[in-house]
């Protein structure tokens, strides 16, 4: 398409007068205003706009069904433990990690990030799950098992459900139900993240795993989430828990008694922030689970813990 621009300006006698003429280039960017939200140049009004677009985490709920089958056969695998609320010791469960970078070609800014943030994820996972930022001490720790680098224009901005996450996953994925595969690209419409949930492995293996925005591991340009914890969400959605204002105010919410309800997905650090007075607590802002800038986030709780302890030896075998 041929656009125009007032290119050509004359001035006769003091008067301007503008000429219309034709060009092919793209015109220059406009100018965004100042309090609009913008990540890897997606643009919106307000990061409530972005927060509101679900493009924070595209991670699907499981359906109802399905949901409450996973609590029977959580309910009746606690009952052959004996204990239901045996949780394995800190550190005992090691997670063996296969970083898939997807890129559109060399350098940081496509995509191929270096080795140096590749380690960098990989200590932000530990130190989240290990309880160094101010959680609880989960089981889990996380060791990197290999690296692969893939330069694919069409697979760099799959979507969660496309043919072309299919592909990648289907070229790309090792190991087994316990083996996490992480993919870095860059989802369109400025897409942090997804994951796929344990009990959905047995059904989908190829699918198994967890996509993040590739300039939101540590030292990204995804700023406020680019110190990593996009990634500790997303496989906290792996090793089973959901978030934490699934269900609102009312219902079962996520399944977890120590994060108190929330009805909606909180963003920025708003302190003291409290959508359930009728409930017990303020909203559990500092969960990992919850929706706030990364710098605000850094717990797990006792009870998610537990929660994915369980689900992960029951369905991952881990």
């Amino acid at each position: 398409m041929i656009r125009l621009a007032s290119a050509v300006v004359a001035c006769f006698c003091g008067t301007a007068m503008a000429q219309q003429v034709p060009y092919l280039e793209e015109p220059p960017l406009r100018d965004v205003p100042a309090n609009w939200f913008v990540i890897e140049g997606h643009e919106y009004e307000s990061q409530e706009a972005f927060i509101l677009s679900g493009n924070r985490c595209h991670t699907k709920d499981l359906d109802e069904g399905t949901m409450v089958q996973v609590e029977n056969d959580l309910d009746q695998f606690k009952k052959v433990l004996e204990d239901t609320s045996s949780l394995r010791p800190a550190g005992s469960v090691t997670v063996s990690v296969w970083f898939h970078v997807i890129n559109r070609g060399t350098g940081t800014s496509n995509g191929d990030i270096p080795q140096s943030q590749i380690d960098a994820q990989l200590a932000v996972l530990n130190n989240a799950f290990s309880g160094g930022t101010g959680g609880v001490d989960t089981p889990f720790r996380f060791v990197l098992a290999g690296v692969t680098r893939t330069t694919n224009s069409t697979w760099y901005t799959m979507s969660g459900g496309s043919s072309a996450e299919r592909n990648a996953k289907t070229a790309l994925r090792r190991g087994n139900a316990a083996t996490l595969n992480l993919y870095s690209c860059s989802p369109g419409g400025g897409v942090l993240g997804w994951a796929t949930f344990p009990s959905s492995y047995t059904s989908n293996p190829t699918n198994d795993g967890v996509v993040i925005l590739y300039s939101s591991v540590p030292g990204g340009t995804a700023a406020p989430y680019n110190l990593g914890d996009t990634a500790t969400h997303e496989v906290g959605h792996w090793l089973g828990l959901y978030h934490t204002f699934q269900g609102g105010c009312n219902g079962q919410g996520d399944r977890v008694s120590d994060t108190p309800a929330e009805k909606s997905a909180a963003f920025g650090c708003p302190i003291n922030r409290n959508t359930c007075p009728s409930k017990p607590g303020n909203d559990p802002i500092r969960n990992f689970m919850d929706y706030t800038d990364d710098a605000c986030m850094y717990e797990f709780t006792t009870l998610q813990a537990e929660r994915m302890d369980a689900l992960c030896q029951q369905y991952r075998g881990l």
